[in-house]
């Protein structure tokens, strides 16, 4: 049996007692375990981090992106053993694995421009002979939480650009899936970055309140669910950390009457049930305006729905495959039957779905709601699967504070061909990130990422200048050089008080 281990100082290995299973989903059956640490195991990567942190940070910005230009040509080099060992522990097929590595690589691209980043603001003349300046430093060692849905790219996001910044790196993937962030962080050491700037510790509670309360860890990132998000925003904060918690979603897609039809269930079919549906940025509630419009819209989901194709993994020309494991496939179709027991019409019902041959693996078919109204449980929360929901709104106006009321605020999208009713939705809607005919609105690696309300815990977003703010600190510098004079004429002044 495969043993995926902790990987601390540029190795593999650990002390740990415990482990967990980890499941192929396309077959329901264990490939792997792995060892989930303790404070032990945290205390031997900080004290890794902390003596190769100084180092690093002294280490100019330009010969630290040379080493993240190496790790993208490692990753690149790789991506497909990372795509296929991906796929093989979390269930998504074998093309969005590549996604995933390579949305991840994106944001290590906007890292490799770090030198540029890193310049501070200069102001020659504040007050008589005194120059200003500020600067950007690192913060020493952060930490990243990440979950199962995307173990390449979560992780990228966040250690991408801490590492450029110049801090050491311990990251806590999700147990589901453990193994290419292992693979990321070997690859990471081959590029160049010093033993101890990136690693991987595996765990459960126990080891997250451990990173959480740990007083040498100055920051850390978290992507999960919105209540864990709020735990861990709160307990870092307590402990003087600088924290940025990513939550869940439940992102509207509003489509307007003049809306082209046929793009909007073609976007629909990917956005809602791409990757099983287990994608914080999923589009699973549209809101079509008018029942005319909902009645068409229904009418052309239903056949392109029954048209998806369902699969393992390494199925070329599947839509998508299983969700990660039984208890999660478990918890889906329960939301299902909610969504039945409170009113709504289950329109296509994906439940029961098995995959000749894979009898065994955790497979969900899409399914499909129409009637869905706000006061219903299945509506306010998060399904996380492969189901859409139609809430008919009668009007614009009513489209609009669906997204706006909803307690999450990660993404919406609205579909138009009117320039006037996009822009006015974009600048009232009380969401995070919004797209104007995207269905999935996931800022560019160079721009930045995150929600409102309780999708984010935290000031500060992801990649882009965001992720740059948050893993540095800003020092500013006021200077006076005297021009050797001691009859002390030429006094200094703060320039306000001049």
């Amino acid at each position: 049996m495969r043993i995926v281990d902790h990987y601390i100082a540029g190795q593999a290995g650990g002390g740990a007692s415990r482990e967990s299973e980890v499941f192929d989903p396309n077959t329901g059956q264990v490939q792997a375990r792995v060892r989930l640490g303790t404070s032990a195991d945290l205390e031997r990567a900080v004290a890794a981090a902390q003596a190769a942190q100084p180092g690093w940070a002294a280490t100019n910005p330009q010969r630290r992106a040379r080493v993240m230009f190496k790790f993208k040509e490692l990753v690149e080099a790789n991506i497909d053993e990372l795509a296929r060992l991906l796929a093989s522990e979390h269930g998504k097929v074998v093309a969005d694995a590549r996604g995933d590595v390579q949305r991840g690589l994106d944001v290590i691209e906007f890292a490799c421009g770090i030198p540029h980043v890193l310049k501070g603001e200069y102001t020659q003349g504040a007050g008589p002979g005194i120059d200003v300046y500020s600067m950007r430093q690192p913060l020493g060692i952060g930490a990243g939480i990440t979950p199962f849905n995307f173990p390449a790219m979560i992780p990228m996001w966040m250690f991408g650009v801490a590492i450029a910044c110049g801090n050491a790196f311990i990251l806590k993937p999700s147990e589901r899936d453990p193994s290419v962030p292992v693979r990321l962080a070997e690859l990471m050491r081959e590029a160049g970055a010093p033993e101890g700037i990136l690693q991987v510790v595996h765990g459960d509670k126990e080891m997250v309140d451990a990173i959480l309360d740990h007083p040498a860890i100055a920051a850390v990132s978290f992507v999960g669910s919105s209540d864990i998000a709020h735990y861990v925003y709160r307990r870092g904060v307590e402990a003087g950390k600088r924290v940025q918690a990513m939550g869940g979603a439940k992102n509207h897609g509003v489509v307007m009457p003049d809306a082209d039809l046929d793009q909007v269930v073609a976007d629909l079919s990917g956005a809602a049930f791409g990757s099983a549906g287990e994608r914080c940025m999923a589009l699973p509630v549209v809101v079509p305006v008018g029942d005319k419009t909902a009645d068409a819209l229904r009418e052309k989901l239903i056949p392109a729905i029954e048209k998806l194709r369902v699969g393992v993994s390494t199925d070329a020309e599947a839509h998508y495959g299983p969700v990660v494991n039984a208890a999660h496939k478990k918890r889906v179709e329960d939301w299902i039957q909610t969504g039945v027991d409170e009113g709504a019409e289950l329109v296509v019902d994906g439940r029961g779905f098995q995959l000749q041959g894979h009898e065994q693996g955790f497979f969900i078919g899409p399914s499909l709601f129409d009637r869905v109204t706000p006061d219903m449980k299945s509506y306010q929360e998060e399904i996380f699967g492969p189901v859409l929901q139609i809430v008919r709104a009668p009007d614009f106006d009513t489209a609009l504070r669906l997204p706006s009321d909803h307690q999450y605020g990660n993404g919406v999208a609205i579909f138009t061909r009117n320039g006037h009713a996009a822009r006015e939705f974009a600048a009232r809607v009380n969401v995070g990130m919004v797209g104007i005919n995207v269905p999935i609105p996931v800022p560019v690696a160079y721009h930045t990422f995150g929600g409102w309300k309780r999708s984010a815990f935290g000031d500060t977003n992801q990649h882009g200048m965001e992720g740059v703010k948050f893993w540095t600190k800003v020092k500013t510098v006021t200077q006076r050089w005297p021009d050797g004079s001691v009859t002390g004429e030429n006094a200094f002044v703060i320039p306000t008080m001049g």
